[in-house]
């Protein structure tokens, strides 16, 4: 089993869990997230990846209120065709942006929203891939598998504000 690496997040967000296969990052998760599968594994080694080193100095940046110029190497497997295509326009997301579930449907030509909420669902690499920047019909907010409170902080820090 590979390592979980802790970031410890700004007040207002859970912290997160990073793991990588020692070349790209394969997990980016909320520490509370229903998607964490391996609670108990989180370790601390001496020899840190370059990868982690990158997606925390990434995180550092993003946290600041910016988006960073740079992406960590990141590898998503079991992708299939349509996640494959849901998540590169959930990548195209400009920060500070969102777009519909809706939205994302109609530019990849299916009639799904549901189909491309369970591709955004799947993602194991939250806020690198940004799915908080996926809102529900009209701008709502709905389901967000690091939890809510994490979505609207995240939307919040890239200037976009949501009541609760």
């Amino acid at each position: 089993m590979m390592p979980l690496y802790r970031y410890q997040t700004p007040d207002g967000f859970d912290d997160l869990l990073l793991r990588s296969d020692n070349e790209a990052l394969i997990g980016l998760w909320f520490e509370n997230s229903c998607d964490v599968k391996t609670r108990n594994s989180v370790s601390l080694h001496h020899k840190i990846p370059p990868v982690i080193h990158d997606t925390c100095r990434w995180l550092d940046i993003y946290f600041s209120g910016r988006q960073p110029d740079f992406t960590p190497t990141f590898r998503m497997d079991q992708l299939t065709p349509f996640r494959k295509a849901v998540l590169a326009t959930v990548c195209d997301i400009p920060f500070g942006r969102t777009l519909t579930y809706g939205e994302i449907a109609k530019r990849l030509k299916t009639n799904s929203a549901q189909a491309v909420g369970g591709a955004v669902g799947w993602n194991p690499i939250c806020i690198v891939v940004p799915c908080h920047r996926v809102v529900g019909a009209n701008g709502n907010l709905v389901g967000y598998g690091g939890g809510m409170n994490n979505k609207i902080a995240l939307l919040r820090l890239e200037g976009i504000g949501f009541a609760r």
